[in-house]
């Protein structure tokens, strides 16, 4: 199992519960969250899943999402 950090537009609750159902659905995700007090809105996945269907994943649901590398 991997963790995955991405810089993303989501912004609020509002915005997190958009998301949710895509994310919880997305084969692979085994838990995630949204730092949304940190400024880039960091999304954490952890999961066997690669970057780049994270960032389909989160695309599908109507935000961007940029892998960002520690």
């Amino acid at each position: 199992m991997s963790t995955l950090k991405f810089k993303t537009n989501i912004k609020c609750g509002g915005c997190i519960s958009a998301v949710t159902p895509t994310l919880n659905a997305t084969e692979g995700i085994q838990n995630w969250g949204v730092d949304t007090n940190n400024p880039d809105k960091i999304l954490t996945v952890e999961g066997d899943i690669s970057a780049q269907q994270v960032v389909e994943a989160v695309s599908k649901a109507g935000y961007n999402a940029t892998p960002v590398q520690e």
